[in-house]
């Protein structure tokens, strides 16, 4: 499904381009992800912002998008789009406006935040070195567990393989 929403997103996005060059209300309208259902009936389709002007051009063009999906897309159906503000974005700005207030309010300042940035930035570091300190580990466990499974056939691997049994085999 990730793929066909991926595929439906783009096909959705140029189409929308298209349909931005005769309809002023659609100019600079962003697909920023589409979500279908596992039938194909439905896809809901998230765009970056979506005042009122635009979702009224989108109700009047989702015919033309639905088109250009079933000749460019071979899918089972060709799902009803309907059209919604990505709550992502949303949230992003959100964020981004509580930053603002800090950064007005003196509270956060550039000094901090790259502080912040760079500390993050090093504790990623050393999370990642202690991932691989981890697989280090798993890796010897594996080969604990191989030794002591060549230990219960009767300790010799070479009687094993001598007797017509394929074996894994040991460098």
């Amino acid at each position: 499904m990730a793929r066909v929403n991926e595929v439906l997103r783009e096909v959705l996005a140029d189409a929308l381009e298209e349909e931005a060059g005769t309809d002023p209300r659609l100019e600079l309208m962003t697909v920023t992800a589409v979500e279908c259902d596992p039938d194909l009936r439905h896809a809901t389709v998230l765009m970056a912002s979506l005042p009122d002007a635009a979702r009224e051009a989108l109700a009047e063009v989702r015919p033309r998008l639905q088109a250009a999906i079933a000749h460019q897309v071979r899918i089972k159906r060709t799902p009803l789009l309907t059209f919604q503000a990505d709550p992502a974005v949303a949230y992003g700005e959100t964020v981004e406006s509580i930053l603002r207030g800090l950064r007005a309010q003196g509270e956060l300042s550039g000094d901090d935040e790259e502080a912040a940035e760079v500390s993050t930035g090093e504790d990623q570091v050393l999370t990642a070195e202690d991932h691989v300190a981890t697989g280090e580990d798993h890796v010897a466990t594996g080969d604990d567990h191989v030794a002591s499974a060549g230990d219960e056939d009767g300790g010799d691997r070479a009687s094993g393989d001598a007797s017509g049994q394929d074996g894994p085999e040991q460098s």
